[in-house]
Parts: structure tokens; sequence; C-alpha cells
């Protein structure tokens, strides 16, 4: 690839900490590792609910430049993405997909949109093999120009886990679908219990409605002592939440890949989490994960109290996740993966008009 520079269009919410997703950890990452390969990448921001500004943005980049979108914004303005597809040279990063998420409005409508944006686009990055199926089933995308490139992990000490009782950690947007309220349900049924306690951790503005019903119901349970919404928590303190960790639990309704899993597991945290989406493809084989079906409280409370009863099952389950971190990949492997493509489309001759 003779001209190294890249426009990488993304939500501006990318570095904004009180926004933090999978998504945007996974397009921060990206950033950063393909600069630090040489590639001149050049950040593009689109406003949140504005996606008629990408029209306007793209129509300023240079015939042939290569362009990497980021799916939700790419779906939102598909008709943009469509008119340039000739001129310019796009690559779709598609973290699931956009029209089978919840609230998405009209599901027909968003998934012709999809259809439209992913057929426009030179290649398309899925971020898990789940994604990648999903777009084929749904006649989104050709397989052969999807290629998946899953969201890597940090190298880091085994968490030592609590010095007394057992200490439950969830990370994750505070939101429906991923699925607080589950957990906080399961919870509800162990008061009998002593010595665990929970930390939710994740941002508490992307649905208030959702944040002020969970802080209800725990507060109806009378674990406001036991259960904590934390908030955002960055660099060293969510480092510290995830040392001092016993049990990560995931109790999503709905995941793409599940890169808390993934993130758990390279730390030596045993997983507890619900089998939807990519979330069995993010253990990867480790035997320190424990599957449950989704919005079943009730299994979810088994598994936990099985967890905070047995201290041999507890020990297990930490000696295999510690055996088994350093099988995970790196987000040098995902940047190579995203250069490989990056690479290929920018070598390929100009579309036909």
């Amino acid at each position: 690839m003779t001209d190294t520079s890249v426009y990488f269009v993304v939500p501006d919410s990318i570095d904004d900490v009180e926004r933090v997703s999978g998504g945007n950890v996974y397009d921060q990452r990206i950033r950063d590792e393909l600069r630090a390969r040489g590639l001149n990448v050049r950040m593009v921001l689109v406003p949140d609910g504005r996606p008629r500004e990408l029209a306007h943005t793209m129509s300023s980049f240079p015939d042939d430049a290569l362009v990497v979108i980021d799916g939700l914004i790419a779906v939102a303005a598909s008709g943009a993405v469509e008119e340039h597809a000739t001129r310019l040279r796009i690559v779709l990063l598609a973290h699931m997909v956009a029209s089978a998420m919840p609230g998405i409005g009209d599901p027909a409508r968003s998934a012709e949109r999809e259809r439209t944006a992913l057929h426009a686009a030179r290649r398309v990055i899925a971020t898990s093999e789940w994604t990648r199926s999903e777009l084929i089933a749904d006649d989104l995308s050709e397989p052969d120009r999807i290629t998946v490139a899953r969201p890597g992990t940090d190298a880091a000490p085994a968490a030592t886990g609590s010095t007394s009782g057992v200490r439950l950690l969830c990370v994750g947007t505070v939101a429906a679908h991923k699925g607080q309220d589950v957990l906080v349900r399961a919870l509800s049924g162990m008061t009998d219990l002593p010595g665990w306690t929970c930390s939710i951790v994740g941002s508490l503005n992307t649905d208030p409605g959702f944040v002020a019903q969970t802080i209800e119901a725990i507060d109806s349970a009378g674990l406001a002592d036991r259960i904590a919404l934390a908030g955002v928590l960055t660099g060293r303190r969510l480092s510290e939440a995830y040392e001092t960790a016993d049990l990560v639990v995931a109790p999503s309704r709905a995941e793409s890949y599940g890169m808390v899993v993934a993130e758990a597991l390279a730390r030596g945290i045993p997983v507890v989490a619900t089998r939807v989406g990519g979330i069995p493809e993010a253990l990867a084989g480790s035997m320190a994960g424990i599957l449950i079906p989704s919005d079943d409280p009730w299994a979810l409370r088994v598994v936990l109290r099985q967890w905070c009863e047995d201290p041999g099952r507890r020990a297990g389950l930490k000696a295999e996740a510690v055996r088994s971190r350093t099988a995970r990949r790196g987000w040098g492997e995902t940047a190579e993966t995203v250069a490989a493509v990056l690479g290929s489309v920018g070598n390929e001759l100009r579309r036909a008009g």
C-alpha cells in the first residue's frame, strides 16, 4: 500500500469516558495500533444523531481515499456510503448487526439501510465470527467480502481476587441489553448468604430510566449495602476492580462478542455469562467460563449460589482461568488483520463508474 493515509469515520463519543462502550474501545485500539504501524490515521468524528453530516464529510475526501467507517454511522447514512462507493475505497467496520439492535425502530427499514451500506463497501470487517454469520444469514453481505478481526486483550498479571468474602464484578454500560436487572433479581434471592458483594461498573447515562429501575430494585431487595453501581471506571481504577474480583458476571441479553469476558479471562478471572451472540466465541474454549440461558435470573442464582457455597469449585475454576489466560489474543493480532484488509483494498484498482 503506497498511500498510508486512512480516514477513520467514528462516533464523536470515541474518547468520551462517560460513554465507554465496546465499540468505542475497539475503535480506539485499532486507531492506536494502526498508527503504531506507521499508517496516517485521520480521525473523522460524526456527532451522534446527525448522520447526514457524513455525506458532506465524505465529499471532502480525495478521490480513491481509503475510508474506514464505523458500522453504526454507515447504516444510519447508508445513502452517503452508496453515493461515494465508486469514488472512494470504503471498508465498513461491523461491530454488530446494527438492524438487530434493541430499540432500532423499524427493523425492516433498518435492515435495508444496512444491506445498502454493506454492499457499497469494498470489504467488511466483523468483530466476531458470530457477527459475520449473522450478516451472511440475513443476506446483508457476501461471505467472501467479510473478514473477522476479533477484539484483543492487554497482557496483565493474574488477578489476586478478594481477601475476604466473594466479590462479583459486572462491567458494561448499564442498559437493558446488558441485563444488569437480571443480575439484581438473581442476587435478591441470595440475601441469606453472607460475605458476597457485587460491583456494577459502567456508564449510567445511556439509559437513565433503566438505571433508575435498577436502583429501585436494589433498594427494594435491601441490597444497597451489597450491590454498588460504580459508574464508569477507567485506567487504574478499572484495573483495581478486576484485580479484586473473584468472578465476573456478564448477564447480557445481546452481545456481538463479549470483550469483558475475554478481558476477565486474560486476567485469570472465572466468568459466568449468558449463551448469547459471540460470548461463547469470547470464551475460546476456556473451561473457566460457565454459560447460562439469557434473561433467566433463576439459572444465574443457582450458579452464583454454588459459587458462594463451594470453595472447591471456586478454586478449580480460578486455577483453570489462570492456566488459560495466556491463550488470549492481543490487540496487535487484531490490528494485523485489519491492516491486511486495508492493504488489500488500498491496492485495488478504482472501481469503474
